[in-house]
């Protein structure tokens, strides 16, 4: 492959890596409004995600299993066309009961046949000294892939008066850039990306047992998790500026697509740091930011004066997150996953690590409706800096037991079988 077509062939699968997540989570920036049109209580939009999240969870490790085994191009290309034309539908703002059906199918759509294929792109398309960069390009395009569309899209909303059927002209919007990323992706991707296509050995039980039976792979299992719980805790600072500062429904959008500004700038840069630093190291850092940030969230005042320190918590924990996104599946290199189950390593990884796209929304949900005001906020942003504390101590456990005294597998890429 050339360089400029290795160049773009990143920038396709980052972009679309990015954007097509922003269906099935539209109520990070849209989450009152989206409330309005379908009418649902806090409980139920959280439901929406839930749902995603559980059909999400029975499809990441086929999928990896599937990307080990079948084409990116075809399976990229697939989930986006048909994640594109489910949006269409959604537009029409149907029942609770079909909402939830089409968030299932999202949650297949991206799981099942986009997720794993990414991954393991992602790690073939650079070599092992330079897998931080590579991970934080990706993260960098996906930011770019989210954020262009977002604004873009925020601005039709406002122009047409912020109402549900602005509302729907974005999802529609939305729905059909899925569908043209996808006839992009067919003609950019090529069925075989990456450094390990020469092993064509397939990827059986036995390879399966050997990825179940790494200690690393449970431990980047609970860093991702908990990370990733930590990103679900940057959704409920729109509805917590609007509803216990006082700020507007649009003003509060805007802080949401303002932060995913932060997304490229941040994972860019770490995936040069932690090259540099060390994957695990940089994790152990960002943690304990991401857990202080999260502790101030919790205890300031909902007026007005608090505002500033809000959004400092707000960028803080953004910068944290992002950052963490953009390196944290580059564990897979420094911990000594073999490259050639690469898709399957991620399957099982992501499984478990992705289930807060279950509990999280409903444990928001159920929290502030319970606790309604500034007290439910707090018990959530409690909660979050209290898990991200297991994630500190799973990084800190990488770094002293495995990466500092070099235990891993340094051959991991020349390696024909994990076993």
């Amino acid at each position: 492959m050339t360089t400029a077509r290795r160049w773009l062939v990143m920038a396709v699968m980052s972009f679309s890596g990015g954007a097509i997540f922003l269906l099935p989570f539209l109520q990070e920036v849209y989450y009152i409004p989206l409330a309005h049109a379908l009418d649902l209580n806090n409980t139920q939009v959280g439901g929406l995600l839930s749902i995603f999240g559980v059909f999400s969870l029975l499809s990441y490790f086929p999928g990896g299993w599937l990307a080990d085994r079948l084409s990116p191009r075809k399976l990229m290309t697939s989930s986006l066309v048909v994640t594109g034309a489910a949006g269409l539908y959604f537009a029409t703002f149907p029942r609770y009961e079909i909402s939830l059906a089409i968030h299932a199918l999202w949650g297949v759509c991206i799981s099942l046949l986009f997720w794993g294929a990414l991954i393991r792109t992602t790690r073939n398309w650079a070599p092992a000294e330079e897998q931080g960069r590579a991970f934080g390009i990706l993260e960098t395009g996906r930011g770019i892939g989210e954020v262009l569309p977002s604004m873009g899209f925020l601005a039709v909303f406002a122009a047409l008066g912020s109402t549900s059927l602005a509302l729907s002209q974005v999802v529609i919007l939305f729905s059909m850039l899925f569908i043209g990323l996808g006839v992009v992706s067919w003609f950019i991707m090529e069925d075989d990306v990456g450094h390990d296509r020469q092993d064509n050995k397939k990827v059986g039980l036995a390879e399966i047992a050997s990825v179940l039976r790494m200690p690393i792979v449970w431990l980047i299992t609970v860093v991702i998790l908990t990370a990733y719980c930590g990103y679900w805790g940057l959704f409920r600072f729109t509805p917590y500026a609007t509803e216990v500062f006082a700020l507007s429904v649009t003003v509060g959008a805007i802080i949401s697509v303002g932060k995913m500004w932060l997304k490229p700038i941040a994972a860019l840069a770490a995936g040069f740091v932690a090259d540099h630093f060390g994957i695990a190291k940089s994790m152990i850092w960002l943690f304990v930011l991401l857990i202080g940030s999260y502790c101030v969230a919790a205890v300031i005042p909902g007026t007005s004066e608090f505002v500033p320190v809000m959004l400092i918590a707000l960028t803080i924990a953004s910068v944290t997150v992002f950052a963490m996104r953009g390196i944290y599946f580059a564990l897979l290199e420094e911990g000594g996953v073999p490259a050639t189950v690469t898709g399957t390593a991620t399957g099982i990884v992501s499984a478990i690590a992705f289930t807060p796209d279950i509990f999280m929304p409903l444990i928001g949900g159920v929290l502030i409706d319970r606790y309604p005001g500034p007290e439910g906020y707090r018990y959530f942003f409690s909660a979050t800096a209290g898990i991200c504390v297991v994630g500190l101590i799973a990084s800190l456990i990488i770094y002293f037991r495995i990466v500092k005294p070099g235990i891993r597998r340094p051959d991991s890429r020349a390696r024909q079988s994990p076993v």
